[in-house]
């Protein structure tokens, strides 16, 4: 039966984890601030993106989306590492349906991508970007939606792997061209045609599209390429379909 409590366990047991891994917490930290302050910085005074805005301005966005996506994804590594060291088997003969630790999984990995991806929004004033109260609650909405999807997403390929040898092969597979092609670094309409077609079956794509509309001065040339309420529908449309496939798939693996 679905226990809230457990769900509850299941998510302090992550949060605990997280922060007691040191050099996980350092790398989740130090990777994002790298990306701004030294590819950002440097590739500012090469690439003009209008007035109204410089380069690194126009990365955070895709720095934040970055972010969102390596903890929500390496989040769900936990279940292959669970069921390697047998925790995963006392969770299962355990008085509790698997939705329960779908969902308890789900909610952990959604609740760390957020915290990371917020401590980045305290940044944007550091740049010249204004992030005011309500841009400020618009993005955790955004990031939270984003979150669930790609955490889903991690939860549909984990069950499917049984060592943390695949999982790290088969994420990266996943990971770097969702990164690549999600217009975080440059526009997806400098992407060549021949594969400009996967950025736009790319979830990521939409929602760092959607994080520059809140996040970036109106004006410059490297201004969001789509509505946001494009952008919502899709990742709402994406988490939704992941979450249920995740739910099925973990219920039917053993």
């Amino acid at each position: 039966m679905f226990s809230y409590k457990a769900v509850y366990v299941i998510v302090m047991r992550e949060f605990k984890r997280f922060f007691r891994q040191r050099g996980r917490f350092i790398v989740s930290m130090v990777r994002p601030l790298i990306w701004l302050f030294i590819v950002g910085a440097g590739f500012t005074k090469i690439i003009d993106v209008g007035e109204g805005a410089d380069y690194i301005q126009f990365i955070l966005p895709g720095i934040v989306g970055m972010t969102i996506l390596f903890s929500s994804i390496f989040s769900t590594i936990s279940v292959v590492w669970d069921r390697e060291f047998g925790f995963l088997r006392e969770m299962l003969v355990a008085p509790v349906s698997r939705v329960t630790i779908v969902v308890g999984k789900l909610l952990s990995g959604t609740a760390l991508a957020v915290f990371q991806g917020t401590l980045l929004l305290f940044i944007a004033p550091i740049l010249g970007l204004d992030v005011g109260v309500t841009d400020f609650l618009a993005m955790i909405f955004l990031m939270t939606m984003l979150a669930l999807a790609i955490t889903a997403l991690g939860l549909f390929v984990a069950p499917f792997l049984t060592s943390l040898e695949g999982f790290n092969v088969i994420m990266n597979f996943i990971v770097l061209p969702m990164f690549f092609l999600s217009g975080a670094l440059f526009p997806i309409s400098a992407i060549p045609r021949a594969i400009r077609f996967l950025s736009f079956i790319n979830p990521l794509s939409y929602g760092v599209d959607s994080f520059k509309h809140v996040l970036l001065p109106a004006g410059g040339r490297l201004t969001p390429e789509m509505p946001i309420v494009l952008d919502i529908a899709v990742i709402a449309v994406f988490a939704i379909i992941m979450t249920f496939s995740a739910a099925i798939v973990f219920d039917k693996k053993k």
